[in-house]
């Protein structure tokens, strides 16, 4: 009993943060996390160019609110550079969601190019960054060669059960589009919480209110992470069913 305890739970992942957003519901999300002390992980598009992220109220003090979640010890991630995408993966990429893609395709050198641009606004907003996520989960090795040249070790995506590493880059896996408990696993959501009415916001509130002793945080999440043989086996078995049904 205690072993599935320590070994299941959620952490909660926001997608598509950035200058532009939908500031209504975030700041709702905002206040919920603090009432319950959910420390989430938070993922900023730190040089937005996507016109539908640009169509939603621009906040002017955005870095500023940045820094206020960093000193709530909420985690801030890198989700792309500019959320462009300009390459079609063909489900060729290193997890086979398939769709277009702002980092497959590309060079190593531009790949990195795209995270040292990424990082240099983190910097200059005084924002610590340690982990990344790749718009709509489209990666190749490029992408993980890239990852680790600037410095970047951990990664909220991919399949399983249990954190693991894989090419020297440690893994939170993200299995589903909406918030799900597992009866055994540490895994991440994926909210895209500029798709949401009030209806959404109030269901995830709900689900909050009667699951936060559930959730996690990102440490906890890290601090799970195995490699054992066991949990290799559980973590390619969740691979290969997830994409098949993705496949049909």
């Amino acid at each position: 009993m205690k072993f599935f305890k320590k070994n299941t739970g959620l952490l909660i992942r926001f997608d598509d943060v950035a200058e532009n957003m939908n500031w209504n519901l975030m700041d709702k999300c905002e206040k919920l996390f603090l009432d319950y002390n959910i420390r989430p992980v938070i993922g900023v598009i730190p040089n937005n160019k996507d016109d539908q992220l640009l169509s939603f109220p621009h906040r002017k003090n955005f870095w500023d609110k940045v820094r206020f979640w960093q000193s709530k010890n909420w985690i801030i991630a890198i989700h792309g550079y500019n959320h462009l995408y300009d390459k079609v993966t063909n489900k060729k990429d290193f997890f086979k969601h398939g769709g277009s893609s702002e980092f497959f395709g590309h060079s190593l050198e531009t790949q990195i190019d795209k995270l040292k641009k990424s990082i240099e606004i983190f910097n200059k907003n005084k924002i610590k960054v340690r982990c990344f996520f790749a718009p709509n989960h489209t990666y190749d090795k490029n992408t993980f060669l890239a990852l680790k040249s600037v410095g970047i070790n951990e990664v909220i995506d991919g399949y399983g059960l249990i954190p693991y590493e894989y090419a020297s880059l440690k893994f939170i896996p993200q299995l589903f589009y909406k918030p799900t408990f597992l009866p055994f696993g540490i895994q991440s959501t994926q909210i895209h919480l500029n798709t949401w009415d009030l209806k959404d916001f109030n269901n995830f509130e709900n689900f909050i209110k009667k699951n936060s002793k559930k959730i996690i945080d990102y440490e906890y999440a890290l601090s799970r992470l195995s490699n054992n043989f066991t949990y290799k086996v559980l973590n390619f078995l969740t691979k290969n069913f997830l994409i098949i049904k993705r496949n049909y």
